[in-house]
């Protein structure tokens, strides 16, 4: 009786803890509009980051983009997010012009990733060739409160120019205003993404454009560090002939202060490990450098990820 009260009380000590199992773990990556930059950029992500995590269920959700994105972080209703620098930093110090009416104080950074760059592009047959130009004519600045539409604010007002300038304004996705342009109920789309953005493509394939230059005096009006003088190469977009000056802003890949520090390590390091699949995905993403990611970024660093940049000697 002895031996079987010992060996019943071996079972027990081995059964402790089996009806219950760690809970499950979530790694939503949060994107865009799917015929922007990120979401084929997230999709790639999901893949990269299925084996080494893999006791997470991953799913990667379209989105509104960069604001949306960051409110759901801050509400933990994902847990990687890209954003536009520039809405990374309203977030962070809480600008109601931005639609941010306290700071979100729970986001936290992975690391500064590829430039987005804003797109003005106009049918040929609209008449215009210069941001003056833009008057009177019908435009879509983005979906509302997407980091689209804060550029478009800036853009405009850094030129001297308003909504109320324009005969028209939609507030639409990409692929919805490139629709409207075929469709001639529209002139222009404004669109802050990744060179050679889905979108774009498919309008230049479709009707002839031009693509409206954004001149570097314009760029230094809007007065903040985060929009810097860029270029759209000739070859860019079918008939795109010159390269066009533009303004560009540095996307970042946000997470928040709740996210694991292991994982988060693990999200950086496969992230700067699998540049070329990310460039496979999507051009933009060749723009993606390492030695870039720690510089000018408006949030504090998540501790994972700042365990990977201490690892490979960028930060101390």
């Amino acid at each position: 009786m002895k031996r079987r009260l010992v060996a019943m009380a071996a079972v027990a000590a081995l059964c402790v803890g089996c009806g219950t199992s760690a809970p499950p773990m979530f790694l939503t990556v949060l994107t865009g509009n799917t015929s922007g930059v990120y979401y084929p950029l997230g999709v790639a992500l999901s893949q990269i980051f299925r084996p080494v995590i893999p006791e997470a269920t991953l799913s990667v959700q379209s989105t509104a983009a960069s604001a949306e994105n960051l409110r759901l972080l801050e509400a933990e209703r994902g847990e990687l997010a890209f954003a536009l620098g520039d809405v990374v930093a309203d977030a962070w110090e809480g600008s109601v012009d931005a639609g941010f009416t306290e700071p979100l104080g729970k986001i936290r950074a992975v690391g500064a990733i590829y430039p987005n760059y804003i797109q003005i592009v106009a049918s040929a047959d609209a008449g215009v060739s210069t941001l003056a130009d833009l008057r009177g004519k019908r435009i879509s600045v983005g979906a509302p409160g997407s980091g689209t539409e804060l550029n478009a604010r800036a853009i405009t007002r850094a030129a001297g120019l308003s909504y109320d300038d324009f005969s028209k304004v939609e507030y639409l996705s990409f692929s919805e205003s490139v629709e409207l342009i075929k469709n001639r109920q529209l002139d222009i789309t404004l669109q802050s993404a990744g060179l050679g953005v889905a979108s774009l493509r498919d309008l230049a394939a479709s009707v002839p454009i031009v693509v409206i230059p954004i001149p570097a005096d314009v760029v230094r009006n809007v007065g903040r560090e985060v929009y810097q003088p860029g270029v759209i190469p000739a070859g860019t977009y079918d008939g795109q002939t010159d390269d066009v000056e533009t303004a560009s802003i540095r996307n970042i890949l946000v997470t928040h202060d709740n996210v694991p520090e292991d994982v988060v390590y693990r999200m950086t390091t496969a992230l700067f490990e699998h540049l070329d699949e990310l460039a496979a995905a999507h051009a933009a993403a060749s723009q993606i450098s390492r030695d870039d990611a720690v510089t000018s970024l408006p949030i504090p660093l998540h501790p994972g990820a700042a365990a990977y940049y201490r690892e490979v000697g960028l930060i101390e």
